[in-house]
């Protein structure tokens, strides 16, 4: 059966063609997906996990946790991996890893997720910014700012946290031309453009460290974020339990950055 007409304008996918694109897809993705499966399975047997992070690596900020880790259990190997800024669904994101760091991601049916931290939101700037010789600001201050804008298949709700559209009830009106999926590409268009975001204190914490010309400024009546341990329910192991188990065991308290300001 004939899946495509092509014509003087280009070309027309057919009903039959639709139909056979549809169930395609489905299993290309199943094909895919299985294979990073079997890739978690010999991680699994290896004892190798991988540890994913948005933005701020663990060990910058938490590392004697982490060191205590490897003490309690020198027979896990984990290797770190920087993700892009989540996606739907969050277990298609999380493929690559067996376990991810971050403020929390969108809920999915598919994907665990255990609070470890909960931290103030502060906002970044170029230090050239009119706002960078600040001690402090409020929500109601910086909501009609220029914000950094998001790659299109970032999550427009954990996008929006970073824009304060949980406070504003909407986009914000202002965003620049960016299109940033990383921490890196936040940090860049910061640097050279007359604009703001807001981020998790941890996050705030690894983007000003270096003196990369971005300042932190305590928002002090934003809500919180919430940073979570976060996995795919189908990639659960003895080894991530283990992790998780331990990681919980030391409380709320062992990650995050130090106080902004």
């Amino acid at each position: 059966f004939q899946l495509l007409v092509r014509h003087a304008r280009g070309v027309t996918v057919t009903p039959a063609g639709a139909s056979f694109l549809e169930k395609a897809r489905r299993a290309l993705d199943a094909q895919e997906e299985a294979e990073r499966t079997a890739r978690s399975l010999v991680r699994g047997l290896n004892n190798i996990l991988e540890w994913g992070f948005v933005v701020a690596p663990p060990g910058l900020h938490s590392p004697g946790p982490l060191r205590a880790l490897a003490r309690a259990h020198p027979d896990i190997e984990i290797r770190y991996q920087e993700l892009a800024f989540p996606s739907t669904p969050t277990h298609a994101w999380l493929w690559d890893v067996d376990l991810a760091v971050c403020h929390r991601p969108p809920a999915d049916p598919g994907v665990w997720q255990r609070r470890i931290a909960r931290e103030p939101r502060v906002v970044l700037a170029a230090k050239s910014h009119p706002l960078a010789a600040r001690e402090e600001l409020t929500v109601t201050e910086v909501l009609d700012e220029t914000f950094i804008g998001f790659h299109p298949a970032t999550d427009p709700e954990w996008a929006g946290f970073w824009s304060l559209d949980d406070h504003r009830g909407m986009p914000p009106r202002n965003v620049t031309v960016d299109r940033a999926i990383n921490g890196q590409e936040i940090i860049a268009s910061l640097a050279v453009r007359n604009a703001i975001t807001t981020a998790p204190a941890s996050v705030a914490h690894v983007a000003t460290s270096a003196d990369k010309g971005i300042v932190m400024i305590p928002l002090i009546d934003a809500s919180p974020a919430d940073v979570v341990l976060a996995g795919s329910e189908d990639r659960r192991n003895p080894m991530v339990d283990t992790v998780v188990e331990f990681m919980l065991g030391l409380g709320t308290g062992w990650y995050g950055a130090p106080s902004p300001g």
